[in-house]
């Protein structure tokens, strides 16, 4: 065996949690095979970093659908009309269900899609379709909005025989709108949604009872019955489709439709992108190119889900307009109404109808709301303003620009805002058990009791977490 110490010699520190073994090398790059240590595979500080990185990794990974029959016929389609997507793939995912993967890394900037404008469903399209002669000579005009439901529901109808049938066969087959759940799932919801809910099936049953003449007018292009092709649930399906699914495209003003606003296309492929609250991208339609274009606003990594924001919406408004409930939403809060805002106020106040009437008069009466920092500026404001006493209401306009006004004033105004919070965390706290017990009893209508669910246990996180911040508040004022 040659002597050790003639042979150049290379010591490899080893670290292994907080121990440390040595290795020599009798010559570079050749392990010594004398050298006696082992160190078990994945037990080291990097090992367990790289599996935690993995883990959060596949939980949020999404699942490639590309291989799904109506995907692989999507991509011809778009194929035709030339529009190849390299960048994105369809995928399921937890959280989201479908959206859309990216396959590479992709930068700040870049171009995601670029889908012509042939690919696009607007009212041109149903213009320059069979049913633009019927549309054209209907008196009073359709709106925009009817000639694009009534399209959808045709094509649907078509089957095999509509050439939109590989973007239909993509399109959901329910939604999960207010005007789609049942009225007992719906008077679970926060008061003012049930309201704006209620509104909105009475505004789509009225479209569809008015229209009942324009779609018998179509009667000579089907062999069915137009009654058995336009019901009130295809034409509610199309009316989802369109309002949960367009994206901003604004037309002219053309003399066979009303005046109403000609702004939504449905964009096949496109479509499948879904909100983040979180992310920032640049979408339009550019002129020049005569496609609708989306580019990302963050660096995004390879088979990570790729989103877009459908605006700065609270979670009330993503659930009457699109029909779901994203978690940590920054833009989510609860709002405080005027009935609820002087709930706790002395009903001895005589003049507690000037104080309204002055919040009234400077705007201050609306969008009072509790959020993930606490009680709005406005609705602190607003209360310190209901709190001032006799001989402080001539300083009100001080309260409406920041100021303080007293100790008391700022003490009380807490309280309240305290006391409101709790009265709605008792609330949220009531609805859940309902919602809890409704979904024990009705398997049914398990998936819209759920949807409902998610919205009140958003709200009861906000709104402990403005609890938790008043009670800072609470004790920083009572020290001063």
């Amino acid at each position: 065996m040659e002597d050790l110490a003639s042979v150049q010699r290379t010591v490899i520190i080893i670290h292994c949690g907080e121990k440390q073994r040595k290795c020599f090398l009798l010559e570079i790059g050749h392990l010594n095979r004398n050298c006696n240590f082992s160190m078990k595979k994945g037990r080291g500080r990097t090992s367990r970093i790289r599996r935690r990185k993995l883990f959060r990794s596949s939980e949020s990974r999404g699942v490639s659908e590309s291989h799904k029959p109506e995907f692989i016929e999507l991509k011809k389609w778009l194929k035709e009309r030339k529009f190849e997507d390299t960048n994105l793939v369809p995928a399921c995912f937890p959280d989201t269900g479908r959206g859309l993967m990216s396959r590479t890394s992709l930068q700040e900037g870049q171009m995601i899609i670029s889908l012509p404008e042939n690919c696009l469903l607007t009212t041109d399209t149903v213009i320059r379709s069979y049913l633009g002669a019927y549309i054209a000579k209907w008196k009073p005009p359709l709106s925009p909005l009817l000639a694009l439901c009534t399209f959808l529901v045709a094509e649907k109808h078509a089957g095999d025989w509509s050439p939109w049938k590989p973007y239909l066969e993509t399109l959901p087959k329910a939604y999960t709108c207010p005007v789609c759940l049942e009225p007992e799932v719906v008077t679970l919801l926060p008061k003012p949604l049930k309201a704006q809910a209620r509104e909105q099936r009475s505004r789509v049953q009225e479209l569809f009872t008015s229209s009942g003449d324009f779609f018998s007018s179509l009667q000579p292009l089907f062999s069915e019955a137009v009654e058995s092709i336009f019901s009130y649930s295809a034409f509610l399906w199309a009316w989802c489709t369109v309002n949960t699914r367009a994206v901003y495209m604004k037309r002219g003003q053309r003399q066979c439709f009303s005046t109403e606003p000609d702004t939504c296309a449905l964009a096949p492929y496109l479509d499948l992108l879904n909100h983040s609250p979180h992310v920032q991208v640049k979408a339009a339609f550019n002129e020049e190119t005569r496609c609708y274009e989306i580019r990302t606003g963050a660096r995004c990594r390879r088979h990570e889900e790729v989103f877009i924001c459908y605006g700065p919406h609270d979670n009330r408004q993503l659930l009457l307009e699109y029909g779901f409930v994203p978690p940590r939403n920054p833009q989510a809060s609860v709002a405080v109404s005027q009935d609820m805002l002087v709930k706790y106020l002395p009903s001895s106040d005589k003049q507690m109808n000037k104080k309204i009437s002055i919040l009234k008069d400077h705007e201050f009466i609306e969008n009072l709301t509790f959020g993930w920092d606490g009680p709005s500026w406005r609705l602190l404001s607003a209360l310190k303003l209901l709190c001032l006493g006799a001989e402080e209401l001539p300083y009100w306009k001080k309260v409406l620009l920041g100021e303080i006004i007293s100790d008391t004033n700022e003490k009380t105004s807490l309280d309240i805002a305290q006391k409101i919070c709790h009265y709605f965390i008792e609330e949220t706290n009531s609805m859940l058990q309902k919602v809890s017990h409704m979904k024990d009893k009705d398997m049914a209508l398990i998936n819209q009791l759920t949807l409902v669910e998610t919205l009140w246990k958003e709200e009861f996180k906000i709104l402990q977490a403005s609890a938790g911040i008043l009670n800072h508040l609470q004790t920083a004022v009572a020290v001063l």
